[in-house]
Parts: structure tokens; C-alpha cells; sequence
């Protein structure tokens, strides 16, 4: 790898971290709640993992992670610039206004090729290519449209965020450009579904590490907007988990820890959900059908749901790890068959062959010893004691 790219990573994310900074302080002295800063931490995860991939394997999607952040701190020190109160307005406002607006179009696109690249930074094949030209086209036209806007430069700030709203034929425009970059990512949700029948055995492990953040992030985007209007801080607590399983994935880091993660999240949700509703129903037979109102139903429901905990999480993890976490639930079945066997047996000898065969199944180690203790002294050498201990012999 030429030496000027990991020093080019680390100055993008250098000059990222100093535009983040700029915005926050001038959102934080501008006299005007900005609900953007919230979003800070998301280009700070891409743009660490970014910097992380970029330099150490020179990955396309490394740079693609550091090129997003940038743009997006781009972005978000342009907001903070223009929108800040009319006592603390700055010159150039309204050319902020319209680098903030121009910009915005950039960043969705680039997001959305994650998906498409994943996990070498190319496509899956030449035929996939035209996905990333209608990226960039869905980039362009909708920064085009929105440069061209006589919106960017109204008294009314708040105005310029959505440039749907401008004259007819450059708002159609606008929104064809919109919908292009939501249909690069269905291509990029396709070709992950394409490359993951295709992976080996490691490759789809990285894949797993993806879809594993990807559909925590969207549940818990569902979950939010149950219960709230503004999805825009649960965005910025579930979004940085997409390029941290892209960083443990390209990097390899504790990778084959995939499937326990999926199988403890699967169990704990499962286990949650039916506590829940056992307190749920607990409560309401208490109150409703038996009409107990004293506080002793719900401390009677709270106790039976905790004392059900423990049995219930090991059953719904045995079912759990049968169907997503097969090797340690074969190693347990194994394990658990070779302690069945040890009770009635006599013999040291297959006593340890038999051992061997167990470890190798449940590990898999490059290679296996077996300490026994020395054999018992003949009977000719029985009443010998010189005070030395007995030595311990391996057994391969």
C-alpha cells in the first residue's frame, strides 16, 4: 500500500473531527436549538471506522466511510452556520444556507452504497456496475436541482430544507433524483442477499456481522416509532452500529462471535417479550378478574415473572442455539453425551481415546495432549519409597 494513503485517511478524518467541532460550537453559541448535533456521533463512527479500513487494508469502503463523513461534517457546519438566531446571524448566511442544501444531496447516495459494496468495496460484478453510475447520477441531479432552487436564497431559512417545494420542473426532478438513490439501495439490499449464497464460509460470517447491526438498527427505528414522532435521536443511537459491524467484518476482529451475539439477542428478546406479557397478563387476571387493586397483585406478578427468568432464558437459548448457533449447541450435545458414557466407565485407556475424540469435535485444536499420572509401581518395587513424585505422562 503506498505510503500517502494512510497519511491521506488520517488527514480526512483530522479535518473531519475540526468541522464537527466547528458546528457544534457554533450551534452551541448561536441561541437557537439545533436537533442536527445529534448527529455528530454517526459521522464520527464512519469516519473512524473509515479511517481504520482505509489505512490498514486500503478497502474502497474505507474511503467511502471517511468521503461520507466528510461531506456530512460539510454539511452539518453549514447548518449550524445559517441557522442560527436572527441576534446572532452571521454574513454569508444565506450562501451557507445554499452550500448546506447543495451539499444534502451527496450524502444519502453515499450512504447507500454500503450496502452494494460490502464487504471488498467493489460490486458483485460488472452487471451491478450501472447501480453505482445511478448513485452518482441521483447525487448530482438532486444537488443540481437544488443549486439551480431561487428557494436557496428566501429570507426564510427553514424554507430551504425541502426543495421539493421549488418551481415544477426542478422539483419533479428533485424528487426522481430522490427516489433513484432509494432504489440504489434496494440494489445494494439485493446484492448482499446474491453475494451471501455465494460466500464461503468466512465471507458469510462478515455478512452476518452486517445484517446482524442492520436489523437491530431497523427494529429498533420500528420500536421508536411507536412511541414517538421524532425518529431523529433513536437514528443517532442505532445508526453507528452499521459501520461498527462493517469495521469488525473487513477487519476480522472476534468474527466468529457472530453467532453467539445473534443467538444471546435472539434468546434475551424472546425471553423479554414473553415476561412481558406474563406480567401483563399476572396484572390484569389480579385487577380485573379477580378484582385485587392492593399493590400485593403486581409485587406477586413482578415476583413470578423474575422467578421464571433463569428456566425460561435456558430453554429458549437451547432452541435458539439449535436453529443460529449450531456448533456450540453441537459441542454441548457432545459434551454432554461424553459425561453420560464417563459414568460406567473402566477402562483408562478408552477412557482417554474417547476424550480425544470429544475435544476434537467441540474445539478443534491443531493438536491435543492428555496428562495422566504415572503407573502404579510394580509389586517388586512396592515397599521403595525415595520421596520422588510421580510423574505425569503425556498421552498424544
Amino acid at each position: 500500500m503506498p505510503r500517502h494513503r494512510p497519511r491521506l485517511a488520517w488527514a480526512l478524518l483530522g479535518l473531519t473531527v475540526v468541522l464537527l467541532a466547528a458546528s457544534l460550537v457554533l450551534s452551541l453559541t448561536g441561541g437557537e436549538t439545533w436537533k442536527a448535533a445529534g448527529f455528530i456521533p454517526v459521522a464520527i463512527a464512519f469516519a473512524v471506522v473509515g479511517v481504520l479500513v482505509a489505512a490498514r487494508t486500503g478497502n474502497r469502503l474505507g474511503w467511502l466511510f471517511l468521503t461520507a463523513a466528510a461531506v456530512s461534517a460539510v454539511d452539518l457546519v453549514a447548518d449550524a452556520y445559517a441557522a442560527r438566531a436572527p441576534a446572532t446571524a452571521l454574513p454569508g448566511a444565506a450562501w451557507a444556507a445554499w452550500i448546506f442544501t447543495l451539499v444534502l444531496g451527496m450524502v444519502g447516495p453515499l450512504f447507500f452504497l454500503t450496502p452494494l459494496l460490502f464487504p471488498d468495496g467493489r460490486p458483485p460484478s460488472r452487471r451491478w456496475r450501472p447501480v453505482v453510475w445511478l448513485a452518482i447520477v441521483s447525487a448530482l441531479g438532486q444537488m443540481a436541482t437544488v443549486a439551480l432552487s431561487n428557494a436557496n436564497f428566501s429570507n426564510n431559512f427553514r424554507g430551504l430544507r425541502d426543495p421539493v417545494t421549488v418551481v415544477a420542473p426542478l422539483g419533479t426532478a428533485f424528487n426522481l433524483a430522490e427516489e433513484a438513490g432509494v432504489l440504489v439501495f434496494l440494489a445494494g439490499a439485493a446484492a448482499v442477499v446474491v453475494r451471501f449464497r455465494r460466500a464461503s464460509t468466512e465471507q458469510r460470517l462478515q455478512f452476518k456481522w452486517f445484517m446482524y447491526a442492520s436489523a437491530v438498527s431497523a427494529v429498533a427505528l420500528l420500536v421508536a416509532a411507536q412511541f414517538t414522532n421524532d425518529l431523529l435521536p433513536e437514528v443517532d443511537s442505532v445508526f453507528p452500529l452499521i459501520p461498527a459491524s462493517v469495521g469488525v467484518a473487513i477487519l476480522r476482529y472476534r468474527l466468529y462471535d457472530i453467532d453467539r451475539l445473534i443467538s444471546r439477542t435472539l434468546a434475551y428478546a424472546i425471553v423479554t417479550g414473553l415476561l412481558v406479557g406474563l406480567y401483563a397478563g399476572l396484572v390484569l387476571l389480579a385487577t380485573e378478574v379477580l378484582s385485587i387493586k392492593s399493590p400485593v397483585a403486581v409485587a406477586a406478578s413482578t415476583l413470578a415473572a423474575a422467578a421464571l427468568f433463569n428456566p425460561l432464558r435456558r430453554r429458549v437459548q437451547r432452541v435458539v442455539d439449535r436453529r443460529f448457533n449450531r456448533v456450540r449447541y453441537d459441542a454441548d450435545q457432545t459434551i454432554a453425551a461424553f459425561a453420560a458414557r464417563l459414568r460406567d466407565a473402566v477402562d483408562l485407556a478408552a477412557v482417554q481415546r474417547d476424550l480425544l475424540a470429544v475435544v476434537n469435535t467441540a474445539v478443534e485444536p491443531a493438536h491435543i495432549s492428555v496428562w495422566t499420572p504415572a503407573p502404579a509401581p510394580t509389586p517388586a518395587l512396592a515397599g521403595r519409597h525415595d520421596g520422588a513424585p510421580s510423574r505425569l505422562q503425556p498421552v498424544l
